[in-house]
């Protein structure tokens, strides 16, 4: 199982950017998928997570400008990143809570994409 993730880049303060992570390989299900977020320094925090119907949860300081979805037909998650700030800086990670086929549930991450806000 893998998971790619994809999005990042660089913005200036109140821009926007929309991360995806696709997971592919022998999948039989998907519970939560989320992002985590480190910043320079700083020890890897939640962003976000959604349940497999949908059921989200946010970090405060992301709450009203990040919305996490999830396409359960593509086994792929989406950040969209709105009103971007310079503290939102980081390297985004995607995280998966995969039942494989042969292997059973697992979590899985990817391989994390650089965000960098300008002031």
């Amino acid at each position: 199982v893998q998971l790619q993730a994809s999005g990042g880049g660089l913005v200036q303060a109140g821009g926007s950017l929309r991360l995806s992570c696709a997971a592919s390989g022998s999948i039989f299900s998907i519970n939560v998928m989320g992002w985590y977020r480190q910043a320079p320094g700083k020890q890897r925090e939640l962003v976000a997570t959604v349940t497999s119907s949908g059921i989200t949860n946010y970090a405060d300081s992301v709450k009203g400008r990040f919305t996490i979805s999830r396409d359960n037909a593509k086994n792929t998650v989406y950040l969209q990143m709105n009103s971007l700030k310079p503290e939102d800086t980081g390297l985004y990670f995607c995280a998966a809570d995969i039942d494989c086929a042969v292997e059973g549930p697992a979590e899985y991450w990817g391989q994390g994409t650089l965000v960098t806000v300008s002031s």
